[in-house]
């Protein structure tokens, strides 16, 4: 190293050790991976808060129940998540009710649909909850590898200095420099990662609590029906 070292960007990481150079690619996979996630996720949370507008505006337009049930099941799959737990605890009441005549057996028939509604609950949380596991793994462990890549970059550093006489600034700066960039990139990776994981943790929250809040609601519509 001299003091004419080229200190660009691009010749730190070309010139860097090659453990250094492989910790930056795992950092630079793991940021293009979590980048991909969030935006899918953005959209994923968008259309189902949308969606799930939607549904209720229709549910409590004061429709007929059976054929919201009927549109709801003919579009299981783009009616969103709050229509997929109506459809399924609406589903599960029908069925029960033609099972049993009987009036002390609706007491069981409100319990399948609520079951049914509450399964159809945790199904739809998962599918918005994945991936975030990784964000959140991303946010806290890259800086960590990064910090990794730093210390063995520096430790390379010095000991290439062991058979330079005179160390100065100028000797060093260029060792420091290639490894301080993969703290750098593990940063660069762990921010956005962090910060889109608590966005959308609480997105999801607040559409957990407005589903659940329908459960509540429409298994009291149901019990009322049932009398």
């Amino acid at each position: 190293m001299t003091p004419t070292h080229d200190l660009s960007f691009l010749a730190l990481i070309s010139n860097a050790h090659i453990i250094v150079q492989l910790i930056m690619l795992l950092l630079l996979v793991l940021s293009v991976v979590s980048w991909s996630y969030i935006f899918r996720k953005i959209f994923a949370i968008r259309a189902a808060r949308r969606l799930t507008e939607q549904f209720e505006r229709s549910f409590w337009a004061g429709g007929n129940l059976h054929t919201l049930h009927q549109s709801a099941s003919a579009q299981r799959e783009q009616s969103g998540p709050l229509a997929r737990i109506f459809e399924s605890g609406m589903g599960e009441f029908i069925k029960g009710k033609q099972a049993s005549r009987d009036a002390l057996d609706m007491g069981a028939v409100l319990d399948g649909s609520r079951r049914a509604m509450r399964a159809a609950f945790q199904r739809e949380l998962d599918g918005l909850d994945l991936h975030l596991n990784f964000l959140a793994s991303v946010g806290s462990v890259s800086p960590y590898i990064g910090l990794l890549g730093t210390v063995w970059g520096i430790m390379n550093a010095f000991r290439g200095l062991a058979s330079v006489q005179q160390a100065t600034l100028a000797t060093v700066a260029p060792g420091i420099a290639e490894a301080l960039i993969a703290t750098a990139i593990g940063l660069f990776a762990a921010i956005p990662a962090v910060v889109a994981y608590n966005r959308f943790t609480h997105d999801i929250d607040r559409l957990a609590t407005r589903f659940e809040s329908f459960v509540e609601e429409f298994s009291n519509i149901l019990q009322r029906q049932s009398r």
